[in-house]
């Protein structure tokens, strides 16, 4: 089985809803994030790749920690995650191969979701967030 090795982003606004990206020629909506380079720290590639695909300078918060899911746009591909709580400095705008971008509520039922997304990162928000 193939893998992809890559950081993702849970962004959260004040009204704790969820930023996810579309990536162009894809339908899944998924975390902010991307593949490690070689020899790339995972700190690190979620920093760049937040600046990369919605121009933000962000903050670490948290390590959540590290998820095998099915890879949404591979076939026969398994995604290796390490996914962090981020905290972003500037608005978000759409950059690098970013189709669409959108906050969604943790109970949208209408948005196609990647299997991080849906299986991991929204379950976590919804257990980890006090209200």
């Amino acid at each position: 089985m193939n893998t992809i090795t890559v950081a993702a982003a849970i962004i959260l606004n004040e009204q704790d809803q969820l930023l996810l990206v579309r990536k162009k020629n894809t339908h899944a909506f998924m975390q902010v994030g991307g593949k490690l380079e070689a020899d790339e720290a995972p700190e690190i590639t979620i920093q760049r790749e937040i600046l990369e695909e919605i121009g933000c300078r962000s903050e670490l918060k948290q390590f959540v920690g590290q998820f095998e899911t099915a890879a949404a746009n591979e076939p026969n591909h398994v995604l290796i995650s390490y996914v962090y709580v981020i905290e972003l400095k500037q608005t978000p705008q759409i950059a690098a191969e970013i189709a669409e971008m959108k906050w969604i509520d943790l109970d949208d039922q209408s948005t196609l979701l990647a299997p991080l997304t849906r299986d991991v990162v929204i379950p976590w928000c919804q257990q980890n967030l006090v209200n």
